[in-house]
């Protein structure tokens, strides 16, 4: 541990690294199992009305009148008529959402942490608030420092502080020393860099 200089809250030394060769680890990813259902129960009523109508249709039976009445009205309309736009632009809407929902990993609330052994196929996860929780522990245990505010991103820390005492560089300069250590004790697999902010505490006036 370094020795503090006077006023100053002792910092402790950066952990050494342990030098092991970075390991990739792949987000978290959504089971979205409501969209997925809710897409499957759509997908199955409208084929099952089909596929009855289809069969009644075999069996000599005349067709719903809702299909028939559809056909009838694409006869009549051709795809330049606003309400045939208006109906294919909200199905593209419809069908990039789901593309989107489908491509991205979301969980954005958990940050993937790096495993022990990446042999042995566990994966763990540290949430966000979690993390923030944590560091703003962290920074207030820093001199000087009366309140602070952390948000934890993907790749930066952003840390708001205010000090009611010392000068703001050198709390500035003890936040990111002990932010650095908090944040590699956390043991993430892609480690924000810390965002520091530092104001004077506002005196009223009496």
């Amino acid at each position: 541990m370094t020795a503090p200089a006077p006023g100053r809250a002792p910092v402790p030394d950066p952990a050494p690294d342990p030098g092991r060769a970075p390991v990739h680890v792949a987000r978290f990813r959504s089971a979205r199992r409501v969209p997925a259902a809710l897409t499957a129960l759509a997908v199955l009523g409208v084929a099952g009305l089909f596929l009855y109508d289809l069969a009644a249709v075999r069996a000599g039976r005349p067709g719903m009148e809702w299909r028939r009445e559809l056909a009838r009205q694409l006869e009549r309309h051709t795809p330049a008529d606003p309400w045939v736009l208006v109906c294919a632009g909200a199905l593209a809407l419809a069908g990039a959402v789901l593309l989107f929902l489908a491509l991205t990993p979301g969980l954005r609330g958990i940050l993937p942490m790096r495993p022990a052994d990446p042999d042995a196929g566990v994966r763990a996860g540290l949430g966000r608030k979690a993390a923030a929780q944590v560091l703003r522990d962290r920074a207030m245990e820093v001199s000087g420092v009366q309140s602070a505010r952390v948000a934890v991103g993907r790749s930066h820390v952003a840390v708001r502080a205010a000090s009611h005492f010392r000068e703001l560089d050198d709390v500035r300069a003890d936040l990111e020393a002990v932010l650095a250590v908090g944040i590699r004790e956390l043991g993430l697999a892609h480690p924000p860099q810390p965002r520091v902010r530092v104001t004077r505490v506002a005196v009223g006036k009496g």
